[in-house]
């Protein structure tokens, strides 16, 4: 039987397993229950034509630091997404800058889960904002919360 993990092991489980089957591969700073701390470094192929980085990028860390702020929460698979937003406010940054991000899950319901997702570029700067919505129902693990399979949780504390 799989072990119960602590908030931040089993968020990098589940990240583990999404790195698995995707292209970003954010680094987990600290996780609780309900909010997530990353960052990721910028690379070339993050990045739009004038070498800074890319809206999509930024869309798709969105979604996934939203679905790991789900995660935080003791949910092994992370729903839906049912909306998505984000407001760009500033420069994200180049490639060889790092990007900060905070997730943090607001409500989480019966069917729904309502994420906020801030990204800090290197200047310390508010680069963009984003929501993120997710149908959640029936997301919780037959073994109960914060627990992942095998497979992505060793070594992970």
């Amino acid at each position: 039987m799989a072990k119960k993990l602590s908030p931040t092991a089993f968020t990098k489980a589940v990240m583990r397993s999404f790195m698995a089957e995707s292209g970003l591969e954010p680094r987990i700073l600290s996780a609780e229950a309900g909010r997530v701390n990353f960052e990721l470094d910028i690379h070339k192929d993050h990045t739009n034509r004038l070498n800074t980085i890319h809206g999509g990028t930024l869309a798709s860390l969105v979604d996934l630091g939203g679905s790991l702020a789900v995660a935080s929460t003791g949910r092994y698979a992370t729903g839906v997404s049912t909306d998505l937003n984000v407001t760009y406010l500033s420069p994200g940054g180049r490639p060889g800058d790092v990007l900060g991000g905070t997730a943090t899950c607001d409500k989480i319901g019966k069917t729904l889960a309502y994420t906020t997702v801030t990204f800090t570029n290197s200047k310390g700067q508010l680069a963009a904002r984003g929501s993120h919505t997710k149908y959640v129902a029936g997301t919780m693990g037959e073994a109960g919360p914060y627990v992942a399979p095998p497979e992505f949780s060793e070594d992970v504390e």
